[in-house]
């Protein structure tokens, strides 16, 4: 089905100069995202648009938080299960392969059953696996249940972008509250780890799943009130399910990535990384040429590579990378290398989410003032500034000194990614295709911890001195984002909104 011709109007939060037009003006009246979504221009405040967002914004969240939810406690796992370093390369993938892999798949769903549906669906499998998560009686049990939360999760999060593109219908609020949703995810994965571990030092690793579970039964118990219902569709306006198209980009994704994840404990060379990476490829090369024959394709030609939405993807995937690697690897200097607690880990950890938090109160503000593009090249600037300074580390360095102003500098510029990223990445998407742009946008979030975080790892790996390779791999994160601020400032200025 061809829809092209449905496309909403330009977002004027893209550009300053539209948000200075006089219908950008009236919703600039209204105050940031989270203080006023669902306004339309010139009219007035829905307090019930606003804790539709509030609570959308807690579920999106806390599916990012579930992701690094055991990555602090996972000692205390392999202790109570005896379990070898494999095994919890294991436990952590059994949430985020299937979660970044059925992601467009999830996005197929909503836009063909409905978001509301969805969202309660998915948050309704992903509460009763955190539940079961709790409890978990051995290692098998543990795996098991924690893919149930990644496929609960891959069908919530791209609803929760369709439910959202309903609440706020004018494209203008719909940009708006985009630029602080984008800060939503990367705060989520902070406090997982934050939040991590204190719980499994003071109480025990499984009260952690009590978050999740209390989040997906306040979202469930609200959702009917809150969020509008799906719009009745006829048969001939649903589009199909594409299960091929389904099936080789949730194997392919979630191949791949597994193998990306073993290059950890395994070398690049070995079966057990090359083997899962090439048939991962190999699906994912099949997949782009089914969906090139289907009717209605998964992923439709086109889609990805229009270039304000290229963008925002790639500057997500960065993003998600850089948070990734600075909070694994300095989770493993400050223990291996610095002999503290994981308490102490947690806590070096408070600047990091202090500034994600002040900064997604600011970055709103900037995407509508300044435009989503500008913002998005300022966060990576920022984000690379953060990355060099961290090629400071060392063994018997001071964490104030050299480590703590990469430590806040580094959330600053991956809010701002986030935040102006997800305006362009959702831009013009008219809502029989929000599913997709939700499925889209999440993956590209996901795969920045495994596709980008392993890249970058394999640089670390090369250096004979582990501390050295910390070092490396600072410094070619810090290369790479300055590197795509250039491509991305000369794209955004050769395809300027109309």
């Amino acid at each position: 089905m061809d829809h092209t011709a449905q496309q909403p109007p330009v977002d004027p939060a893209l550009s300053p100069k539209a948000a200075a037009s006089g219908t950008a003006a009236s919703a600039s009246a209204s105050g940031p995202p989270g203080q006023g979504p669902g306004r339309e221009p010139g009219s007035a405040l829905s307090p019930r648009a606003r804790l539709a967002f509030t609570m959308l914004a807690v579920v999106q969240a806390t599916l990012i938080f579930t992701i690094t939810l055991i990555s602090v406690p996972l000692p205390h796992i392999a202790r109570e299960f005896g379990l070898s370093a494999a095994d919890l390369v294991l436990i952590n993938a059994a949430y985020g392969l299937p979660f970044s892999g059925l992601l467009l798949f999830g996005g197929r769903l909503t836009d063909r059953y409905g978001g509301r549906l969805m969202f309660v669906a998915g948050l309704l499998l992903f509460g009763l696996a955190s539940m079961t998560a709790a409890f978990a009686p051995t290692f098998e049990a543990l795996v098991a249940v924690r893919f149930c939360q990644g496929v609960g999760a891959a069908m919530t999060a791209p609803a929760a972008l369709a439910v959202l593109r309903a609440v706020f219908p004018d494209p203008v609020a719909f940009g708006r509250a985009m630029a602080v949703w984008g800060g939503v995810s990367v705060l989520g994965g902070a406090a997982g780890t934050l939040i991590s571990g204190a719980v499994a030092a003071w109480v025990s690793w499984r009260w952690i799943f009590a978050v999740p579970v209390l989040v997906a039964a306040l979202g469930l118990a609200v959702t009917r009130r809150l969020l509008p219902a799906d719009p009745a569709r006829g048969a001939q306006d649903r589009p199909g399910l594409d299960p091929a198209g389904a099936v080789l980009a949730t194997l392919g994704i979630s191949i791949g990535s597994y193998g990306l994840i073993l290059s950890g404990d395994h070398p690049w060379g070995s079966a057990q990384v090359l083997g899962p990476i090439v048939v991962g490829l190999v699906l994912l090369a099949a997949f782009l040429m089914v969906e090139r024959r289907v009717r209605d394709p998964l992923l439709p030609p086109g889609f990805v590579v229009e270039p304000r939405r290229l963008v925002g993807l790639f500057g997500i995937f960065l993003a998600a990378a850089g948070v990734a690697l600075v909070t694994f690897l300095l989770s493993l200097h400050l223990q291996q290398q610095m002999g503290w607690s994981a308490l102490a880990t947690t806590g070096a950890f408070v600047p990091f989410t202090v500034a994600l938090i002040a900064t997604n109160l600011l970055s709103g503000r900037l995407v509508g003032r300044y435009g989503a593009g500008p913002v998005t090249v300022a966060g990576l600037v920022i984000g690379a500034a953060g990355l060099a300074l961290l090629t400071g580390v060392s063994p018997d360095g001071s964490f104030a000194l050299t480590l703590l102003p990469g430590v806040i500098l580094l959330p600053v510029g991956a809010t701002f990614i986030f935040s102006g990223s997800a305006v362009l990445s959702t831009a013009n998407v008219p809502q029989h295709q929000a599913g997709l742009a939700g499925g889209v946008m999440n993956t590209a979030m996901e795969l920045g911890p495994t596709v980008g975080l392993a890249a970058l790892m394999a640089v670390a790996a090369a250096q004979a001195e582990v501390v050295v390779g910390y070092a490396w791999a600072f410094g070619a994160g810090a290369a790479v984002y300055l590197f795509v601020a250039i491509l991305a400032a000369v794209a955004i200025r050769r395809h300027p909104v109309s």
